[in-house]
């Protein structure tokens, strides 16, 4: 079952498209659970004025950006940099154990579009860790429930631990 929130933000999303001239640009994939997140920025004078989000997933993977680009608009780098999975999460008003990874993979593309835009200010090209096609980071590795750890391993490199 999703939350009001997780719902209104999947029907409603904020931020969805792309910035032209963007200052910075992070993308995600998970081909395992088929979600892929694009978070564009536009930073002035070391705040996101502006972030955007093209997301390719199912309806908590949108909720998931939408509110994430909320969540760092108007932020400071280092502030959206401490946007965590639980951190959405939670502003989400929870999320099924099996939809975490989402919430990781919103939170890694804004971090990733920040990089992006610190390198790009070093005169650097920002080179993304490699994702992993069968693997993510999906907090759910933590579930109790036998199923969602079954699920947890599958897709998953870690270890589900109790």
């Amino acid at each position: 079952m999703y939350s009001e929130i997780v719902m209104e933000h999947f029907k409603n999303p904020r931020n969805v498209g792309e910035i032209a001239d963007a200052d910075g640009i992070g993308e995600v994939g998970n081909p395992a659970c088929g979600d892929i997140m694009t978070f564009y920025i536009k930073v002035r004078d070391g705040r996101l004025e502006d972030v955007k989000f093209k997301t390719f997933g199912c309806g908590a993977a949108i909720a998931v950006s939408s509110i994430v680009s909320e969540m760092a608009v108007g932020k400071t780098l280092d502030e959206a940099m401490t946007i965590s999975a639980k951190s959405v999460i939670e502003a989400l008003g929870g999320l099924p154990k099996k939809k975490h990874h989402c919430s990781n993979l919103g939170s890694d593309a804004l971090q990733r579009a920040i990089e992006d835009y610190r390198a790009r200010q070093r005169g650097e090209v920002y080179q993304p860790p490699e994702d992993h096609p069968e693997s993510c980071e999906c907090a759910a590795c933590s579930a109790e429930d036998p199923e969602e750890a079954l699920y947890c391993t599958t897709v998953c490199e870690r270890k589900p631990t109790s």
